[in-house]
């Protein structure tokens, strides 16, 4: 554990990127072996739109991740924070509560946050209004949302009082995560079950991209499950049963055009409605 620590203290930058692009290959490709939909779009021009976006999160996040290890050098060297006011205990639980309660700040908080509060769920609509989800979808944020789930990772860092390694540990785990819940791949009904229990699994987390509520206000989490079964945002769908996409949103067209998404969030807001 010291050792894979003392690796994400100093993960290079080359590194972190083949995260980024390896986990989307990988995933990319297992998408065309096990498809959990069978798909009549072209893969590449459904994917620009997602790689822009992965690009402007990439732009909006590099410049302040200073800010990000200046706030952990700080509650480390001043010993504060949830992990660091808890009994000393073994370097695996140290880090595992450092990446669990990252991943309840950071991701599962911010996300029901952007679902509740309207300026912030119209920035959020950009995720949402993706008609064919798939492993590029996991980076599809409008700019604005960057900085939005930035400032609560940031707020996180400064909470749990995480040290540099498990905060990158925590933004890698993150990001392969994603990019697999989000993948358009079937896994057996009863390993993605098992799966559900731990991590947040494929057929999870499609339920919260269905196209009305309740269904699309559930499965907020990123990595871990446990958030939405301890508070009760837990929901369960038939993957059959799923269109992507969201009601109030629904031309297509739009919701693949970058000039259109960027726009998106300065429409009126709608009203969902409620139903399957």
């Amino acid at each position: 554990m010291e050792q894979l620590l003392a690796y994400f203290e100093n993960i290079p930058t080359l590194h972190r990127s083949l995260i980024l692009v390896g986990g989307i290959t990988f995933f990319w490709i297992l998408e065309g072996i096990v498809p959990l939909f069978h798909v009549s779009y072209r893969k590449w021009r459904h994917a620009m739109p997602n790689f822009f976006f992965t690009l402007t999160t990439i732009i909006v996040n590099f410049p302040l991740a200073f800010l990000l290890l200046q706030t952990s050098d700080w509650t480390i060297a001043n010993s504060f924070g949830i992990i660091n006011w808890l009994p000393e205990m073994p370097l695996w639980l140290y880090v595992l509560l450092g990446v669990l309660l990252l991943d309840l700040i950071g991701a599962y908080t911010a996300h029901l946050v952007e679902h509740k509060v309207k300026p912030l769920w119209m920035v959020h609509l950009v995720h949402h209004s993706d008609h064919n989800v798939d492993t590029t979808t996991a980076n599809r944020h409008h700019p604005l949302e960057s900085l939005i789930r930035y400032t609560f990772t940031l707020i996180g860092v400064f909470i749990v009082g995480a040290p540099v390694g498990i905060i990158m540990l925590y933004q890698s785990l993150s990001v392969v995560l994603s990019q697999f819940n989000h993948a358009n791949i079937s896994l057996p009904r009863k390993v993605d079950k098992a799966l559900s229990w731990l991590i947040v699994s494929p057929d999870m987390h499609k339920v919260h991209h269905h196209f009305v509520l309740p269904y699309t206000d559930s499965n907020y989490g990123n990595i871990f499950s446990i958030w939405d079964r301890l508070f009760g945002t837990y929901m369960e769908l038939e993957p059959e049963k799923i269109t992507y996409g969201v009601d109030t949103f629904p031309d297509e067209k739009e919701n693949s055009s970058i000039v259109g998404l960027l726009k998106q969030p300065f429409h009126k807001y709608r009203k969902p409605t409620t139903g399957e």
